[in-house]
């Protein structure tokens, strides 16, 4: 069954307060449960902040290593979730709980290659 990427874009800034995102968690939780229950879900995670990232690029035959974001951006991807779904439609309604759940905008894209 095709695979698909449900990309969180999560917008820069501190994580919002206890009373804000405990609400928010609980949502995303009951969404990865319908998820669980139906046989979509396949993987999810949550990402840590762009300025832990570590980017490693090709230079002239040998690396070079930089700390942070590949991209400085207003929003980032700040976690994923990957599922099974017979087609686009049936994962863009996944893309719609989720978005319903965070509050987020959630991008899905079709996974290419699977298992290679």
């Amino acid at each position: 069954m095709p695979q698909y990427l449900l990309s969180l874009i999560q917008p820069a800034g501190p994580v919002p307060p206890p009373e804000v995102l405990d609400p928010i968690m609980r949502d995303v939780a009951a969404v990865t449960e319908r998820m669980r229950a139906t046989g979509a879900w396949v993987f999810s995670a949550g990402l840590h902040a762009p300025e832990t990232a570590t980017v490693v690029r090709p230079a002239d035959g040998d690396f070079l290593v930089t700390d942070g974001p590949y991209v400085e951006a207003k929003e980032h991807v700040g976690g994923f979730t990957i599922v099974e779904a017979e087609d686009l439609d049936a994962a863009l309604a996944w893309g719609r709980e989720v978005a319903r759940a965070t509050t987020l905008p959630v991008e899905v894209r079709p996974v290419a290659n699977q298992g290679v």
